[in-house]
Parts: C-alpha cells; structure tokens; sequence
C-alpha cells in the first residue's frame, strides 16, 4: 500500500499543474487526498474546501504561493507529514524554518518531474 498524498492547491481546471499531479499521482497508483478552493473531483478524487485533521498524511505536494500559504500553516503542521514538496512558484523560506523545526522534511522540486523519473 502506498502513502497518502495530500495536493494542496487543488484546481478543477485540466490546465492546471495541479490538476495534472492528481492526475499522475493516481496513474501511479498513489492514493491521493486534494484540498482546492472549490469542491469537485478529478480523477476519481474529491476535492475538499478545508483539510481534514484525522488523515494519515505521508507527503503534502503545494500548489499554493507563499501567501496562500500562510493559513494552512498550523493545519499542515499538526498533520505532521514524513515531508512537503514546493513545487516552482511555492518556494517559501519562512515556512521552510518552521516545518525543519517540527521535524518535517522540506523538499523542493516538481511532483510532476519525481513521478516521470521513478524518484517519487
């Protein structure tokens, strides 16, 4: 069985990078969680407006810039995920510092790149 995946930035539009990491996480035979500011489902997956406290989480991958960011602090802290990928554009050295603090592993890379090369 593999790790729980939790997208955060989750959007409903195909175009979106998102949207296509749900995507291949599934084809990858990953399971998945999503949280977006609209609910829906991609993929088979629900997309949720808040994030669920009680989900086992091993990696949360960000669609989020820094700003948006900022209220999911705490919620991803308290999740306590082995690690977050910031993906291009979510780079965030501020939340950097406290996740290293709550010993959470902080990775920055492409989701989308991890998959396609078998290092996910």
């Amino acid at each position: 069985m593999t790790k729980k995946t939790l997208v955060l930035g989750a959007s409903l539009k195909t175009n979106r990078y998102s949207n296509i990491a749900i995507h291949k996480l599934v084809t990858h035979g990953h399971e998945v969680a999503a949280v977006g500011l609209r609910k829906g489902e991609v993929a088979g997956i629900t997309i949720e407006t808040a994030v669920n406290d009680d989900e086992n989480i091993d990696t949360i991958t960000l669609y989020l810039n820094p700003l948006r960011q900022q209220p999911y602090y705490d919620a991803i802290i308290y999740l306590n995920p082995r690690r977050i990928i910031f993906n291009p554009g979510t780079e965030n050295p501020e939340f950097y510092q406290k996740l290293i603090e709550a010993k959470i592993e902080v990775e920055v890379a492409c989701t989308l790149v991890l998959l396609s090369t078998n290092q996910y």
